[in-house]
């Protein structure tokens, strides 16, 4: 595997991570020998749907979920499209009303503009400093003709982890359907649907060492999810089209992987995040940290640094090797705020210099010492001192 050409500090594994060299292994063979139409009664066909079924055996058994509660997919923003404007659409006899949060990923909100647009009604919650919502607003937001909560399991750009648990029972309560965008959680974090009372949840490969391109959304027993892309009778007749055999094996594969040492690798990347927000702080004056500091995800560091410019200081870092990012990789090259840092009140004089920098599997303290090192540098370098 040619993964070596570059030797910079990666610290965005929020937006993608590297292919894992088992997982490549493991996709190979479908793209030569292997090359089968799933769809097909022949052999290599035949070879293909049982790749694909295997695929859908682990990721299941990840979730603690059965196989037929897995739909495969492009990616996040599909499954999250699929499952929001699915749910609205099934359901819409029986009311036009959802809730979600302000920091949301654009592929929620977008897709709930979409239907405000088509007439229907979206509740927008307001989340505290931490990034966390307020279970007393969720229901009071809830009416006769909600038929849908979409709140995230972690957040994106501050790792803020939200009460899934809690709004999970809430929705239950009221005969409500609940969906977690889960694209940064899943893998990260031990996540059971036998255990979280969600119906349906996103995820994305290459956020877990899989390919990109493809994804799943899981979709609990009995939820009513009507056919997003019709054609063929894929995915249960759910999603039309020939089936991405490389991707789905190579999905399920890093999905396993994943799954194996997991919470030695969350105290690990725990660990190394308060050593890095730890060692910004003390070093670095006129900075804060956003999103909740011990409900987050275990790699995720949100930092504002005040009077600086966050888009030139991620110029100057990478300049010096360092990948970082200033929030959701969809927004790079936007020089407004992030709407996710001003939902959290960051003040002005902090929130323009915000960087986002997420650690992964093999992130060292070496790597972290060397990007605070240059941290300090340029953000020396652009106050002027």
């Amino acid at each position: 595997m040619s993964s070596q050409t570059y030797k910079g500090i990666y610290l965005d594994h929020a937006a993608t991570t590297q292919l894992s060299e088992a997982v490549e292994e493991v996709m190979q063979p479908y793209f030569q020998e292997k090359f089968g139409n799933a769809s097909t009664m022949y052999q290599y066909g035949e070879e293909a749907k049982e790749a694909i079924d295997h695929a859908r055996e682990q990721i299941a058994a990840s979730l603690s979920a059965k196989k037929s509660e897995i739909y495969f997919t492009s990616g996040g923003s599909e499954s999250d499209n699929w499952a929001v404007k699915g749910i609205a659409g099934a359901l819409k006899a029986r009311g036009r009303h959802i809730i979600t949060s302000k920091i949301e990923h654009h592929a929620v909100l977008n897709s709930c503009e979409y239907l405000e647009r088509l007439g229907y009604q979206v509740t927008y919650l307001e989340v505290d400093k931490d990034g966390m919502i307020s279970l007393e607003e969720l229901e009071q937001a809830i009416r006769q003709d909600t038929t849908l909560i979409t709140i995230m399991f972690g957040n994106n750009e501050v790792g803020t982890i939200e009460p899934v648990m809690e709004i999970g029972r809430i929705a239950r309560e009221h005969g409500i359907l609940f969906h977690t965008d889960a694209v940064q959680a899943y893998a990260q974090i031990p996540i059971s649907v036998r255990q979280y009372p969600v119906d349906l949840l996103s995820a994305s490969a290459h956020k877990f060492h899989g390919p990109k391109g493809v994804g799943f959304l899981y979709v609990r027993e009995g939820v009513p999810l009507p056919s997003f892309i019709h054609g063929g009778s894929q995915e249960q007749g759910k999603r039309a089209g020939t089936e991405n055999v490389p991707g789905i094996v190579g999905m399920g594969k890093a999905a396993e992987l994943a799954m194996h040492g997991m919470r030695q690798r969350i105290r690990r990347e725990t660990m190394l995040r308060n050593y890095l927000m730890e060692k910004v702080t003390h070093e670095i004056p006129q900075t804060r940290i956003n999103g909740h500091r011990t409900r987050r995800l275990p790699g995720n560091v949100s930092m504002s640094f005040a009077g600086i410019d966050g888009a030139t200081l991620l110029i100057l870092l990478d300049e010096e090797g360092i990948c970082a990012s200033g929030g959701s990789a969809c927004n790079t090259g936007e020089s407004r705020i992030s709407y996710v840092i001003e939902a959290l009140g960051v003040p002005k004089e902090y929130a323009a210099g915000t960087v986002r920098m997420t650690l992964g599997k093999d992130t060292t303290r070496q790597e972290i010492d060397a990007a605070v090192d240059s941290l300090k540098r340029n953000i020396a370098l652009l106050r002027g001192v």
